[in-house]
């Protein structure tokens, strides 16, 4: 009996082994050399399942271990994909063939994520042309210079966040990401929603946009089993009911756009916001305006605006904490722009502050928020690489770009290790490889918020400059370790930095 029993026990792991492994010849049958280190049914995500590894860092050990060739199978768990690791195929991919690479591979369940359905990000076909347009409108010149004046008045109330917290001290200790993060919170709320998000206010914090945002995107354990079964794992998701927004946020983000909808309808002064752009687009296009369509694209504007720029924030902060002599250099940048600008933050002024430019982009090359791109290949076809090697895409396979991995290639950037924004300076900026440097996205799915983004970002940094320094504080751990449980690219153990005013 008990012999019948292991016997029983080992035709069954034969079985499972067989199930989990039984496409890991995939590359071999297509002489496309395969990443090493499968195991089965988990692929090449062993330091993920494990909390080793933030997927961008597994991501960007496989391009560095492959370096030579310009194209790599690896296992999402048990389905085949490919990693393209030359920047001609990369823009093949993005640019040139976009039409047999439209989706992005990251989907969501628009049963489970209702809100965040209709985000261009994850949206497709006609449902993503329509998203785009209405976005692109959204972020024209015009507009952004009217959402400007929103962002100033939260660089006001930054100000005094600040200045209250050092009254009576000559220097306070901060942690950068969640000082930027109140304020990409506040801008949100107030450019997006036309409220006040109370992300300054710590009296009631609870109740703020901040608060709200870090209870789903802040690195932690339940947050990244979350994002892992969502993004990587669907039908595991779908079986588990697993959302990624939580309910409590899905209704706050309700009630918010209903309420203010609400309000609108007795106020006579218009609004210049985010939300109010939307219904008037969904007023012009003939339709009835939806509440769940706006709390959708509210929703949106708050995830594109909210933690990616309150990341690019917080490494760029760190970057000039970590070297004065830059740090200075910005500063009189901004220092002298204002003045011809009479102190204020304008549009113009904000455009003119180039050197500000090379030093966000320098810091998102060292930490880029997300080190990694999927696309879906939707129409058949055959890339081929430089070295030769060719591969017929089938429809339904995963593209993985490894970000990371090509903006700190040693081919394509001079000692990358080394942090100088004086590569991306105007003598120097046009013999960048375009395609080997992608903070937004290259190709028709660019992010469409860029603009926004870099215009908060700037006036950020400007407001904050001219009025204080930072230094790194002992407490942030150096050289930098990113969080294994993070989607985004998040320093284990924090940003820590002193602020001092500027006498």
């Amino acid at each position: 009996m008990a012999i019948a029993l292991v016997f029983l026990i080992f035709i069954a792991l034969m079985v499972l082994y067989f199930y989990l492994t039984k496409n890991y010849n995939y590359w071999q049958k297509r002489k496309v050399p395969c990443a090493d280190g499968v195991v089965p049914g988990i692929g090449h995500f062993w330091d993920l399942i494990t909390m080793k590894k933030s997927f961008s860092e597994c991501c960007r050990k496989i391009y560095n271990d492959n370096r030579g060739h310009s194209m790599v199978g690896y296992y999402n768990f048990r389905s085949p994909a490919l990693m393209v690791l030359e920047p001609e195929l990369v823009k093949t991919v993005m640019q040139t063939n976009f039409a047999n690479f439209h989706e992005n591979g990251l989907k969501i369940d628009p049963d489970l994520d209702p809100l965040l359905a209709n985000n261009p990000f994850f949206t497709s076909g006609e449902k993503w042309t329509t998203g785009r347009k209405r976005l692109t409108y959204a972020f024209s010149s015009m507009r952004l210079k009217i959402l400007l004046e929103s962002v100033k008045q939260v660089c006001e109330q930054f100000e005094n966040y600040l200045d209250k917290k050092l009254s009576n001290v000559g220097k306070i200790e901060l942690e950068l990401k969640d000082l930027f993060a109140r304020f990409t919170a506040q801008v949100v709320s107030g450019a997006g929603f036309g409220v006040d998000g109370l992300s300054f206010n710590e009296e009631k914090e609870k109740e703020s946009f901040y608060t709200m945002g870090k209870s789903f995107l802040e690195p932690s354990g339940v947050n990244n089993i979350t994002f892992l079964l969502v993004f990587f794992l669907p039908s595991l998701s779908k079986i588990f009911r697993t959302p990624f927004l939580p309910k409590k946020a899905d209704r706050f983000f309700r009630t918010v756009i209903a309420d203010v909808m609400e309000q609108r309808r007795t106020e006579k002064t218009p609004r210049n916001d985010f939300l109010q752009l939307m219904a008037e687009l969904e007023r012009m296009e003939g339709s009835k305006i939806d509440l769940d369509v706006l709390a959708s694209h509210a929703f949106s504007f708050f995830i594109d605006g909210y933690e990616t720029s309150g990341t690019v924030l917080s490494f760029a902060g760190f970057q000039l904490a970590s070297h004065p002599d830059v740090q200075a250099k910005l500063r009189n940048e901004v220092m002298s722009v204002l003045d011809k600008y009479d102190g204020v933050i304008t549009y113009d002024a904000l455009k003119d502050m180039t050197y500000m430019d090379q030093v966000i982009s320098e810091s998102q090359r060292i930490v880029p928020s997300l080190g990694f791109m999927t696309k879906n290949c939707t129409e058949e076809i055959e890339l081929r690489g430089s070295d030769g090697l060719a591969c017929h895409i089938q429809p339904g396979t995963q593209i993985l770009i490894p970000v990371h991995g090509l903006q700190e290639d040693p081919r394509y950037w001079e000692r990358p290790e080394v942090f100088d924004p004086e590569r991306f300076g105007p003598e120097r900026k046009h013999s960048i490889e375009r395609f080997a440097f992608l903070p937004f996205g290259e190709g028709p799915r660019i992010c469409v918020g860029m603009r926004m983004a870099q215009l908060q970002m700037k006036a950020c940094l400007a407001t904050f400059l001219r009025k204080y320094s930072l230094e790194l504080s002992p407490k942030t751990r150096t050289p930098l370790k990113m969080i294994p449980s993070s989607f985004l690219n998040a320093a284990d153990g924090g940003l820590w930095a002193y602020i001092r005013p500027i006498h």
